[in-house]
Parts: structure tokens; sequence; C-alpha cells
């Protein structure tokens, strides 16, 4: 019986499956560069004047660059920068990090600052194509222009990995902010491009994380897909880009399960006025104020008239459904569902690094 270890939070579980049930794994090209390419460019990072380090999602990959940040500042005998983090991530990037940094959290209200360096991974999103710095930084502090990105959206369904016209929105709302970002494409296997500079230019870079993409003959019936880290399923809103990345491979009446904790909730004002009835999807086509999540909602209830979407998490039953998701308490309880309503046959494809990696017809 083959086992298949699969992120949930901080943790990995173990997914027992039978090898008969186990669909014919899909392979990703991943690419990752080496270190004297980390370091050289990194080069352009000027860390010769005050420097505050915001750290927009917190993964292996950023905390190698940490380190390597740490090593150029020893080399050349400048002080090392400041780190601005969210709160749920406080904790954890303390105990990663030397204890002589300043590690805060991050609580500014406006981008005036001009020593904030950003960084982060990019991922697909179904809204941008790309979740990229700026785009967090749009989503952070620009609302009122997050209305007009999220009217530019191409429908009502996902389109990750596109060059989406709303990506254009964050790009043109970051440009006059004198701020600059180390932005990183990585996979499970590590680093595979970075770039320093301004936020509407470095996010070019997301283009290589198409190469982390693979095409499908047929689609499926039964998908089981982990986000591929912590990171990315720390709430349920961030987490199901993961099943916007894959949906158009799955059959009608398919079922797609999610592995995603959810430690931080919803992470959606939207999602939580469609649990308390507030609110309904066709309500929030064209409306006049941007809330998060709005997109997700819209992109849930679209792909659901067509699939199922079941989700393994420690979210409350009574949310997951309001939001018509089918609730499984745990792994084996995932996979016991699949063999009791599909058939002991039933073959399974496992994704286990959803937030980095796209499924596209061939």
């Amino acid at each position: 019986m083959p086992e298949i270890w699969l992120n949930y939070g901080q943790n990995e579980v173990v997914l027992d499956i039978m090898a008969e049930n186990l669909d014919e794994k899909i392979e990703f090209e991943q690419p990752t560069i080496d270190d004297s390419t980390i370091n050289e460019n990194l080069e352009g990072f000027d860390l010769s004047k005050p420097t505050e380090i915001v750290i927009q999602n917190y993964t292996p990959s950023v905390q190698k660059i940490l380190g390597k940040v740490y090593e150029k500042c020893e080399i050349k005998s400048f002080s090392k920068p400041k780190l601005l983090v969210d709160k749920r991530n406080l904790p954890q990037i303390k105990s990663n990090n030397p204890d002589t940094l300043s590690i805060n959290e991050f609580e500014e209200q406006e981008l005036s600052n001009s020593n904030l360096v950003f960084l982060g991974e990019i991922q697909f999103d179904g809204l941008f194509g790309y979740e990229t710095v700026a785009t967090r930084l749009l989503r952070k502090f620009g609302s009122d222009n997050m209305l007009e990105a999220f009217s530019h959206r191409s429908g009502d369904i996902p389109c990750p990995g596109t060059d989406s016209p709303s990506i254009n929105d964050a790009k043109k709302f970051i440009d006059g902010f004198e701020i600059s970002c180390i932005e990183i494409t990585a996979n499970k296997k590590g680093i595979s491009d970075l770039q320093v500079g301004h936020p509407s230019k470095t996010s070019s870079i997301s283009q290589i994380l198409l190469k982390s993409t693979a095409t499908f003959e047929e689609k499926f019936r039964t998908m089981i897909i982990s986000t591929g880290k912590d990171a990315s399923n720390q709430t349920l809103s961030s987490s199901l880009s993961s099943v916007w990345n894959f949906h158009t491979s799955i059959k009608k009446q398919g079922l797609i399960i999610l592995v995603a904790e959810c430690m931080s909730g919803l992470g959606s004002e939207t999602f939580q006025k469609l649990i308390d009835g507030r609110i309904t999807p066709e309500r929030i086509k064209n409306a006049s104020k941007y809330e998060d999540g709005m997109e997700n909602l819209l992109y849930l209830s679209e792909i659901q008239k067509n699939s199922q979407i079941a989700i393994t998490s420690i979210l409350p039953e009574l949310y997951i459904k309001k939001l018509g998701m089918i609730h499984l308490d745990g792994i084996k309880k995932s996979m016991d569902y699949i063999l009791k309503n599909q058939g002991p046959r039933q073959k399974v494809q496992v994704i286990e690094d959803g937030a980095r990696t796209l499924l596209r017809p061939n």
C-alpha cells in the first residue's frame, strides 16, 4: 500500500491508498536554481541603508532567502534588517530566526515608508492569474481599487495562470509607491527564480511558475488536493486557490477533496456573510463595494454547479455545509467516502502541491 504524505497546516498527514485506487501520477516540470544563482540575484538588494523586510507569506523558500540576506549582511558588515510579519506568523518566524533580530507585527496602514522591502512567494490566483507582491498590496491597501480589479475579472470562473486584466489594476495601484521587493517563485524542490526591484516589475517572473504545469488528455472523476504548504492553507479563502488550479480537469459530477487545515478560519468576510444568510452569489456579481473573498464565493458557486467539493479541515461542519461543501473528518474518512460512494475500484488523482501547480487541457 503506497503512503503519500500531504501538507496539513504545519504538519504532514499520510494518505493510505491501495495501489489499484491510485491514478497515474502527473509529472510536473519543476526546475530550481542553485545557491550561487540565488546569491547573484540578490546582489541588487541594497542593504547599506536601513531596511525593514515585510514577510507576506512565510514558506521554506522565504526563510531560505532570509538566511541568504543575513549572510550578505555579515560579509559586508551591514546591520541585519528588521522583520515585519502578520500576527499569526509571528511565533513561527521568531522561532526560526536569530534572537538578536527585531521581529514585530506589520501594522502600517499606508505605503509611505520607503524603507519597506516586501518579500513574498508567487502562487497562482483565480482573479489575477497570479498572486504576487503587487496583488497582495492591492488587497491590503487598495480596497477602492479592488472593486475595479473585481469588475475586470474574466467571468465568474477562475482563470489561474493567465494574463488577467485584473493584474494590470494591481500594477497600476503600486506604481506610484517608492517601495521595493524580493519576489520568489518556488516548488517543493526549492527556489526556481527570484527578482529584486519594484513590485510592478518583479511580477514578470510569474511566468516561471508556468513551468510547474502539466496537461491532461481525459478529465478525472476524483481528486484529492493538498495546497502543499502551510502558507497556502491558513484560511479557507486561500486554500480554495488550489481547487481553482484543477477545476477544469474534473469530470461533470466529479469529486474534489481539499486537504487544508484552515487554522485561521474562513479568511473572508464574504464567506461569513453567506453563512449568516446576509448575501448570495448573485448579489455580488455587480457589487458597488468590494469585500475580501467576493470572487472566491462566485468561483465556488459556479464550480459546484458541475462538481462536488469536499474538505478535510478544522472548520466547523456547519460552516462547510452552509457553503455547499461536504465535510470529511480526516484523510482516512476521505478515502472511505470515495470507496463507499464511487466504488472500491475508483481511481484517485492525488495532487501534493496544489497552490503552485496547474493542470490545463492538452
